[in-house]
């Protein structure tokens, strides 16, 4: 055992007892963050037009600041961008994060010198609770690859932006340095197939410990490794053992995976967005990802089902209960107040406070009044393919509300790397999985007002192709896994 190693598991031990601090005084701990970030703003222009001054509790609060979405904030953003200081936060970003938006077109989240250190410790804590749990510390010896976008930022009045993950990664921990890939030339690359194939030859004959990015484009680096090698990637990298992933949900490309890699690897689940870190798996035992409390983030939570509700209550940290789909909303130390992200969280834990990635708000199935998120539908696959061979590539789904004959119906567009030998029962397996998940549309099915699902096979690629036509091919974009329309599904070229 190397020195590193034997420093690392020193190092993970510490932080582990630092978490406890405040992972057993929950309700606390928000409180001490959400007082800080009232007193810090109380004097910016925001701070001042919502009375920071008078707020004194979480009640306050909510009377006095509306949960907003970024269009909702976009002046007060418009402002900082233009060069204002002191209006979301004291005095100005340090970044921009630029993300794709859908009405406002791109978006600029600020990024601040008291926000961007939770991003780096986070990212490195997720880790160092795998080491102190598992014992496993060899890796950090060995190289490690995190495909991410560019690090090439631009600026704007003075500010620096770019993507979260190119900013991140100028923010790598010395000691990572000399065992990190790719290189900075590589990394540098724009085009994400001209990126992903120069990853390929300069990693090829390296000894990769530990692989990290949003699943369904690492799986394209995976399909080009095992081309190039003839063999599965565990083969290629014989010391890979750890994949740490976020942004989707892993399990529908968990089978995919083990067959690309020849074996089973430990994996983490981290819940990272240009708007915070929010959360961390802290355990290879237990269900869901660690909520970060104590990150300069002060969280609400309502009811998803109430969500559009006037006046719909928000939950703080001590009033969450398990099993409820909530809507995420955030107040930070960037600057971001009452602000709803769009994701969509369940509480699998309150000892501690554990949370899974349940969907995204605006991202669902309601046509029929059925409102199936997209827990739902992973879940329903992934309980279809257990126990088959059938592996997946990619999938989303859609409402088929006017059929040419018949009753309408919910199409599961998908990608299959193995297909089912039985495509009837299948289908069938996947109908009986959704209505046991989701009980609105088990009584839509027994009132005959929809039939069962349809799967409509995409070739292969599809899904690739139809993100490089929209141009959002690579980096953090993500296939949306259903929708209230078909404005995805009519440009996926099918079988």
């Amino acid at each position: 055992m190397s020195l590193k190693s034997i420093a690392a598991k020193i190092f993970a031990k510490k932080i582990y007892k630092k978490t406890q601090v405040w992972v057993i005084n929950p309700v606390e701990t928000q409180n001490s963050v959400f007082l800080e970030l009232i007193k810090q703003a109380k004097n910016t222009k925001f701070g001042v037009d919502h009375n920071f001054e008078q707020i004194k509790t979480t009640a306050d609060f909510a009377r006095q600041v509306p949960v907003r979405d970024y269009e909702g904030l976009k002046h007060y953003i418009d402002e900082v961008v233009e060069g204002a200081d002191n209006i979301l936060w004291k005095g100005k970003p340090l970044y921009f994060a630029k993300t794709s938006g859908t009405t406002s077109g791109a978006k600029y989240i600020p990024l601040t010198k008291e926000s961007m250190p939770y991003h780096i410790e986070a990212a490195r804590n997720a880790i160092l609770h795998y080491i102190n749990e598992t014992g496993n510390a060899d890796f950090v010896d060995k190289k490690m690859i995190f495909l991410q976008g560019s690090p090439i930022l631009e600026e704007k009045n003075g500010i620096n932006l770019g993507r979260l993950s190119g900013i991140v990664a100028h923010f790598v921990p010395k000691y990572l340095q000399k065992n990190r890939m790719p290189s900075l030339g590589t990394n540098c690359i724009e085009d994400w197939e001209t990126k992903v194939n120069a990853i390929v030859e300069e990693t090829f004959n390296e000894d990769l410990a530990v692989i990290s990015g949003i699943p369904s484009w690492v799986q394209m680096y995976f399909e080009k490794l095992q081309q190039k090698g003839e063999k599965p990637v565990g083969e290629i990298f014989r010391n890979f053992n750890l994949f740490i992933y976020g942004g989707v949900n892993y399990e529908p490309y968990r089978a995919k995976f083990e067959n690309l890699i020849g074996r089973k690897v430990d994996s983490i689940e981290l819940f990272p967005a240009s708007e915070g870190f929010f959360a961390y798996q802290d355990s290879q035992k237990e269900k869901g990802m660690l909520l970060l409390l104590n990150a300069g983030i002060f969280y609400e939570f309502i009811k998803s089902d109430e969500f559009h509700n006037e006046n719909a209550k928000r939950h703080t940290i001590g009033e969450v209960e398990l099993n409820v789909n909530y809507v995420l909303i955030i107040s930070t130390n960037a600057g971001l107040w009452a602000y709803n992200i769009g994701d969509t969280v369940q509480f699998v834990s309150l000892k501690p406070y554990r949370i899974i990635v349940s969907g995204r708000i605006k991202h669902f199935i309601s046509a029929f009044g059925e409102h199936v998120i997209g827990k739902e539908v992973e879940s329903a696959l992934q309980e279809a393919i257990v126990g088959t061979d059938i592996r997946i590539n990619e999938f989303t789904i859609a409402p088929q509300i006017t059929p040419e004959s018949g009753l309408p119906y919910h199409e599961w567009f998908i990608e299959f790397e193995n297909e089912p030998q039985d495509s009837v029962a299948f289908a069938e397996a996947l109908d009986n999985s959704m209505r046991k998940q989701n009980m609105y549309y088990d009584d839509l099915i027994v009132g005959k007002v929809l039939r069962k699902v349809v799967v409509t096979k995409v070739v292969k690629n599809g899904f690739q192709d139809y993100m490089k036509s929209i141009g959002k091919l690579g980096g953090q974009n993500k296939i949306p896994r259903l929708s209230d329309n078909r404005n995805i599904v009519d440009l996926l070229k099918r079988e």
